[in-house]
């Protein structure tokens, strides 16, 4: 019971993402993640985020990105103020869109997310994450030319609650 209380807490907490695009798209993205440690060095993450965008490109069509990513974190615990870690992500991405008239699509992928970050440490139970940079891959299928990269670059930043 604890456990689920501790895991809403972290999820609610880390709902703030601010994602980088070079396209006209919101400025504003919602992210959820949850970790466990493992030692004072490796820790496993689970990573849930979720991406939007409406009126693409000025067409009327818009769509949702969601990921669900788990692997193993290794982070530097060596100063007391940051903590400095790397991460390695796999699991699912799902996008659903329209546009904007009566055609819907939805398809699940392979999504992978390679990355690190930084924690300043403000208590024992509070820190602050000014970044967090990952290489976010999917392979969705585009437009009948099969499974096709998809490359992204996500920053995010946020507070993290430690129990």
């Amino acid at each position: 019971m604890k456990l689920k209380v501790v895991v809403c807490l972290l999820a609610f907490a880390s709902l703030f993402s601010v994602t980088v695009y070079a396209q006209d798209v919101p400025k504003f993205d919602l992210f959820a993640g949850y970790s466990y440690l493992v030692n004072g060095w490796l820790s496993g993450v689970a990573d849930f985020g979720g991406y939007h965008s409406g009126d693409i490109l000025g067409t009327g069509a818009d769509g949702t990105l969601s990921t669900y990513l788990f692997g193993p974190r290794i982070s530097y615990r060596r100063h007391s103020h940051f903590t400095p870690f790397g991460q390695v992500l796999f699991g699912v991405a799902h996008i659903a869109g329209s546009n904007g008239l009566s055609f819907s699509t939805s398809n699940n992928s392979f999504a992978m997310a390679l990355g690190g970050g930084v924690d300043a440490n403000v208590t024992h139970h509070f820190s602050l994450r000014p970044i967090e940079v990952d290489y976010l891959l999917s392979r969705f299928n585009e437009f009948g030319n099969g499974a096709q990269n998809q490359n992204n670059l996500r920053v995010s930043t946020g507070v993290v609650f430690h129990f």
